[in-house]
C-alpha cells in the first residue's frame, strides 16, 4: 500500500445493500476466521440480517466494519432499551489509524439516534483497554466465544 493511500481520510458509511454487506463480511472473514481462527459458523449469524452495519472506507476500499444489534431486553440489572455492538473488525494494515475508535463512536451515535439507554459488547481480552478508554466497564467473568477469551462490557449512554 502506498503512503498516500494510508493518509487519505477514512469515511464511515452505513451499509445499504447486499454488495456492501458482502464487503463487510469479507473483512470479518479475514480478521476473525483467517487471523483469529474463529469458526465460520459462529462468526456469521442470524443477527447480520437485521443489524445496522457500518463500513469504514479509505481510498475507495473497505478497511473496517462493525454492527449494532438491538437487544430484546436489557442486560441483568439494567433497564431501558439496550443494543449490542459487535463484529468490530479492521484490516491489519489500518489498525493504528484510529479506525476502530471511529467505528465505535459512530455505532454509539446510531444507538443514541435509536434512543438506546446502554450498550453491551463482548470484548476480546486484548481489546479491554481500547473499550475502557471509550467508557466501557467490564461485567462478569471471562468466557470463551469462538475459542477466544472475552469479557462482557457495558456503557450507559
Amino acid at each position: 500500500m502506498s503512503d498516500s493511500e494510508n493518509t487519505q481520510a477514512v469515511t464511515l458509511v452505513p451499509i445499504k445493500d447486499e454488495a456492501e454487506l458482502f464487503q463487510a463480511l469479507a473483512i470479518r472473514e479475514v480478521v476473525f476466521i483467517e487471523e483469529q481462527h474463529v469458526p465460520e459458523g459462529i462468526e456469521r449469524d442470524a443477527e447480520d440480517a437485521k443489524a445496522y452495519h457500518l463500513m469504514a472506507l479509505q481510498g475507495g476500499h473497505a478497511i473496517g466494519t462493525g454492527r449494532l444489534v438491538m437487544l430484546p431486553q436489557p442486560p441483568d440489572g439494567q433497564s431501558g432499551t439496550w443494543a449490542q455492538i459487535g463484529r468490530m473488525a479492521v484490516l491489519q494494515a489500518h489498525r493504528k489509524a484510529k479506525v476502530g475508535s471511529k467505528l465505535l463512536l459512530a455505532l454509539e451515535e446510531e444507538a443514541r439516534r435509536r434512543n438506546v439507554n446502554g450498550i453491551l459488547l463482548h470484548a476480546q481480552l486484548f481489546a479491554l483497554e481500547f473499550y475502557k478508554k471509550h467508557g466501557y466497564e467490564a461485567v462478569g467473568s471471562v468466557f470463551m466465544e469462538g475459542g477466544i477469551e472475552h469479557l462482557a462490557m457495558q456503557k450507559k449512554l
